[in-house]
């Protein structure tokens, strides 16, 4: 039997913390058991899960439908989309059969690439050997999750791009229902191109036109790391772009800022996974909005800076270590605005 190849490459990067990273990690261990009881795609599907954050890494190997095991999700910091694309046409050098007059081959492979947000690596080279090498025998097929990923780029990139609306009520079962449909399609339809199952236009829709190519500093997501003075381990914060009404001469305006979307737990091998130290500028806490408790102890302020620069959480004004630098730190009440470090994001 021919073997259909399809890569799974997933966003890892800190704009996926929270639901959608879990959820994307619960969505593959669904669409391979459901991508089981069907006999065609059990017979010649076979996966693969890279991942891509700061650094690219395949985290399955191309493998049978029938022992494949979903991998859990690491984060780190940066959107290394021209890395990853890299990695996925290196892997297809790899592994994948090509015809010959010995034998058939494998059908030609399959890319299933998902992200919420925009590069932070430039996608110039990849998409020139892309275009070259691998677009006339390899499908696209990129999902841009919620409203802050980069769709413009991803058209650059290809033809068939759609947009999942992650806010809506339940729909992330119908998006993860739609994932297995087409997989299950294209085991059904093999040779024949890309044959995608019919969308539920509320949840997931076709994306806008071609857009530049350059990474830029992502202006609706900013992330921010600290460690946790009571256990060490680092933590996330995580802002997001939102409307904020404002009270202005007795009346009140829609405007648009940077809103706290949660703390969240991290681990050590978040920073194996994230292009080296910050690399996101910085950010003034004034430009912020929102607090934050520790999601580790609880401790309600998370944006304490030690003088190495480096955040850290405290329960109030007083002196406390910094986690990062073992240094003693005194922090007052009321204090002015500071610049921060940010992440990628």
């Amino acid at each position: 039997m021919r073997r259909l190849p399809i890569f799974l490459v997933l966003d890892v990067s800190e704009s996926m913390a929270g639901e959608n990273l879990a959820r994307l990690e619960e969505a593959i261990g669904t669409i391979v058991a459901n991508l089981r009881t069907n006999p065609s795609a059990l017979e010649t599907v076979y996966l693969s899960v890279v991942a891509f954050a700061g650094v690219v890494r395949t985290l399955s190997d191309l493998g049978e439908l029938a022992t494949f095991r979903a991998p859990s999700l690491p984060m780190g910091s940066g959107t290394a989309l021209g890395g990853a694309l890299h990695h996925v046409m290196d892997a297809i050098d790899r592994q994948i059969v090509r015809p010959s007059l010995e034998h058939k081959g494998d059908w030609a492979p399959i890319v299933y690439l998902f992200t919420d947000g925009k590069p932070t690596d430039s996608l110039a080279s990849a998409r020139t050997r892309w275009q070259r090498d691998y677009a006339g025998q390899t499908a696209l097929i990129a999902v841009a999750i919620g409203g802050y990923a980069d769709q413009a780029s991803l058209r650059a990139l290809t033809e068939h791009v759609l947009v999942f609306d992650d806010r809506a009520p339940g729909g992330f079962d119908v998006f993860v229902r739609w994932v297995t449909e087409s997989m299950t399609v294209q085991s059904q339809r093999l040779g024949g191109g890309v044959s995608l199952a019919k969308p539920d236009a509320r949840i997931v829709a076709e994306a806008g036109a071609p857009g530049a190519l350059s990474p830029s500093d992502d202006p609706d997501c900013v992330v921010l790391v600290g460690r946790c003075q009571s256990t060490r381990k680092p933590y996330l914060l995580k802002y997001e772009r939102r409307s904020i009404p404002i009270q202005l001469a007795g009346t009140e305006i829609d405007a648009s800022g940077l809103a706290i979307a949660g703390a969240f737990p991290i681990n050590e091998t978040y920073f194996d996974w994230s292009a080296g130290a910050g690399g996101g500028g910085t950010i003034n806490t004034a430009d912020i909005a929102g607090v934050a408790s520790c999601p580790h102890c609880g401790n309600p302020t998370t944006i304490a800076q030690c003088a190495c620069g480096k955040l850290m959480c405290v329960r109030g004004p007083g002196e406390a270590t910094c986690p990062w630098c073992d240094k003693t730190c005194a922090f007052e009440s009321g204090a002015e605005d500071f610049e921060i470090e940010r992440r990628l994001g």
